[in-house]
């Protein structure tokens, strides 16, 4: 290798290291005290250790409630530093909205440093049933950044369809109203300060994506309960910028609605799943949405398919 070879190739080294390292987050206050991380609305990167949605964080006088923990043992450090911008409370609980990689399986990081893990008994059923088609998933893409990486869970989950309880004098509430994009999804309710954490029931900024595991069908009607029972003043929507009910509605509420309402009568019709994917494939009013050109076919193919084989997900 000559000179000018070894010179570039150790240019392209500085660079790919500098740009994994440069990956950062940084807090967004939402109210007093609550927090929102964040991620980019692309897709995971090993650049940004799987971070390509949204977390948040609660500073209370007993220490810290994260909400969702990330992809991957190595992505706890990048969190603890947006964290400590507005407080060096150690993190003391972390609560887990959902089952996708992304919101759980950063838990084993804080649980190491003693951190309790708080979830919903049905989220991590759904959590120990994919773990590990989901770090084998992440391991194409983040590498050595995987490395460390286990699937802790809550060692008890909470019963029923919704838990309300107290964290360093904060009350919280978790609920489920029904399977959306993963079965067993729950959101997390600050009924004082008004403000709901979503998890992946709200995209905004960004089409959702109706995943093999998703349930549109009941996804959209969770959607609409939990919107009409907690009437929250903000949402920290699962990917998007923190929004109020109106854009949730829009960007999501009514995309869903209109996923069932087109594909259901479609499969009740017999109409084919190829003729349907084209038919309803170009719906530019949803063009707005980042990622429509590459999501959007796809959720109306599983949609058909989730409903052909009755397969609705739960509801309350």
């Amino acid at each position: 290798m000559n000179t000018l070879n070894r010179l570039s190739w150790g240019l392209l080294l500085f660079l790919s290291a500098f740009a994994a390292q440069a990956f950062e987050l940084h807090p967004r206050k939402v109210v007093d005290g609550v927090y929102a991380l964040i991620g980019p609305t692309g897709a995971r990167t090993y650049a940004n250790y799987g971070l390509n949605d949204n977390l948040g964080f609660i500073v209370t006088d007993a220490g810290v409630v994260l909400i969702d923990s990330g992809a991957a043992a190595q992505s706890g450090p990048l969190v603890e530093q947006a964290i400590r911008e507005v407080s060096d409370q150690p993190v003391r609980w972390v609560i887990n909205t959902g089952s996708q990689d992304h919101r759980w399986l950063g838990n084993g990081y804080f649980a190491a440093k003693g951190a309790q893990v708080i979830a919903l008994a049905r989220t991590v059923r759904t959590q120990r049933q994919f773990a590990d088609q989901e770090l084998g998933m992440l391991k194409r893409v983040l590498k050595d950044h995987l490395d460390g990486t286990h699937p802790v869970t809550a060692a008890k989950g909470l019963p029923g369809d919704a838990a309300k309880f107290t964290l360093g004098g904060v009350p919280l509430e978790l609920h489920w109203f029904g399977d959306a994009h993963f079965p067993g999804d729950a959101v997390l309710w600050l009924p004082r300060q008004r403000v709901l954490f979503s998890g992946d029931l709200i995209f905004v900024d960004r089409i959702l994506g109706v995943m093999p595991e998703s349930r549109t069908v009941s996804w959209d009607h969770a959607f609409h309960r939990t919107l009409d029972t907690l009437k929250p003043r903000y949402i920290v929507p699962g990917h998007g910028a923190v929004c109020d009910a109106a854009k949730a509605r829009r960007d999501t509420g009514a995309y869903l609605d209109w996923l069932v309402a087109k594909v259901q009568p479609a499969v009740q019709n017999w109409d084919g799943l190829e003729q349907t994917v084209t038919r309803l494939g170009d719906a530019k009013q949803w063009a707005y949405l980042e990622h429509y050109d590459t999501l959007h076919k796809a959720n109306i193919n599983r949609t058909y398919v989730q409903i052909e084989n009755g397969d609705l997900g739960q509801e309350p």
